[in-house]
């Protein structure tokens, strides 16, 4: 019997850390992983070695497009590029001579590759001891 009662509140004690495991924003109601919709710009947009190509389409357009399908986190406008910021990842939207070049990097790739124009933004540069990255997981 005593094994019986160890098991069942290990059992309970797993499910009730679990149900606490959730990340809640400041309403209280759940948050999920804000990913980048990249199948989505797959089959909307023509891949192209530097990545995808609307060939009509101004910037900040490519951005409000993608923007509608899976909404960023954040948006920043610099020169000729839309900046979107996802949990993970960054998506620029550059101008090209017809129609916009779309970029996705990795944050912290992304972050160092275009952070003449992101550090100064909130964004939080992830070279910084207090990064944790926006994704679900371990390491926070």
């Amino acid at each position: 019997m005593k094994t019986a009662l160890r098991i069942s509140v290990i059992l309970l004690s797993a499910a009730a850390l679990t149900a606490c495991s959730s990340d809640d924003d400041s309403n209280g109601s759940a948050t999920h992983v804000n990913d980048v919709p990249i199948h989505w710009i797959r089959s909307e947009y023509t891949p192209n070695t530097g990545g995808y190509v609307d060939p009509v389409d101004v910037p900040n357009t490519v951005a409000d497009e993608i923007h509608t399908n899976t909404a960023s986190r954040d948006r920043l406008s610099a020169e000729s590029t839309v900046y979107l910021r996802y949990d993970d990842d960054i998506v620029a939207v550059t101008k090209q001579p017809r129609g916009s070049l779309i970029e996705i990097q990795d944050y912290r790739s992304g972050y160092s590759r275009w952070q003449h124009h992101l550090r100064t933004s909130s964004w939080p540069d992830p070279a910084a001891q207090s990064f944790r990255g926006g994704g679900p997981g371990s390491g926070k």
